[in-house]
């Protein structure tokens, strides 16, 4: 998949208004139903989309790895993601999607593309404690109508830690640097991910940094209000009590992108630095992050990098 330059400008511009695209797939018949259900993932990480290519066995792979294919001259690992999630297809593994986020590229075998949808960020949902361990959240394909059709957002990190544990280890995720904030301060987080919280969680903890973990943008934007209001009450400002905001960048309800433009657009938190810690790299994303404001942007996950951007933006506070 090879968008011209003009698709992916309007794309990105999309995030100005809380809004993304999302590539729909189907992975066969659910175990439970027997249902093709719709799956997606945002279009932004997906570098291409592919008829299948020979996968060529790996010796040891775990179970769910198909092999590698050659794509272009790179040696990508091929995940079998039905047999991950549990369904059945019905006409193989026709389709290979290639994605690149978190500092890795991987391949995916789907039965089946369906199509591209443009959504908001309000018609995607938490899907925690729903059951369903490798969803992020639902996305409600037609607006809010009572009988909307449902597509599953899958959580791709989670389900990378389990299947390539050997290539996914926990490693990085604590650091010897030790970062300073004002005191009485903390830092105010948000990303959708459990998987995510955990790892960022362990990384401040050894920080040495003081948090409070939200799940969406919405929820850190609620509560950063009210951490304002209770400021207020006691005669400080919002300073006084949060150093720095930390959001991932695709989360239900509102995204990191509006996130970002509420707190640098009110007058009561426009001074707060917003750092972005995303899964979503390259230059476009990259771009848009300083178009909407924040201070500073870092791909998922090393928790020194993390710790070395935290102290400059904070060294600016």
């Amino acid at each position: 998949m090879k968008p011209a330059l003009h698709d992916i400008d309007e794309r990105t511009n999309l995030t100005s208004s809380n809004k993304f695209e999302l590539l729909l797939f189907r992975l066969g018949e659910a175990a439970n139903s027997g249902n093709r259900e719709l799956f997606g993932i945002n279009v932004f990480k997906v570098r291409e989309i592919l008829v299948m290519p020979t996968i060529t066995s790996m010796a040891n792979a775990s179970p769910h790895v198909m092999g590698v294919a050659n794509v272009r001259g790179q040696i990508i690992p091929v995940i079998n993601l039905p047999a991950v999630v549990g369904c059945k297809p019905n006409n193989g593994l026709a389709i290979l999607l290639v994605t690149e986020f978190a500092r890795s590229t991987q391949a995916f075998a789907v039965e089946e593309v369906s199509e591209i949808v443009r959504l908001e960020w309000q018609q995607v949902l938490s899907a925690e404690g729903q059951g369903g361990g490798l969803v992020t959240s639902i996305a409600r394909l037609d607006g809010d109508a009572e009988n909307t059709r449902l597509a599953q957002v899958l959580d791709v990190e989670q389900i990378l830690r389990d299947v390539m544990p050997a290539e996914n280890q926990d490693t990085g995720l604590v650091s010897d640097t030790k970062v300073t904030l004002p005191p009485g301060t903390v830092v105010l987080a948000a990303d959708d991910s459990a998987l995510a919280r955990s790892m960022i969680e362990q990384g401040l903890t050894s920080m040495g940094v003081p948090y409070i973990m939200t799940k969406t943008g919405k929820e850190a934007w609620e509560r950063l209000q009210a951490i304002s209001t209770q400021a207020v009450a006691e005669g400080k400002t919002v300073r006084d009590k949060v150093a720095l905001i930390l959001t991932d960048l695709e989360m239900p309800e509102m995204d990191g992108f509006t996130l970002t433009r509420n707190i640098k657009g009110d007058a009561r938190f426009k001074s707060l630095p917003v750092v972005i810690h995303s899964s979503l790299t390259g230059a476009a994303n990259e771009g848009h992050v300083k178009s909407v404001g924040a201070d500073a942007y870092i791909a998922k996950f090393a928790a020194d990098e993390l710790a070395s951007t935290l102290a400059e933006v904070l060294s600016h506070r």
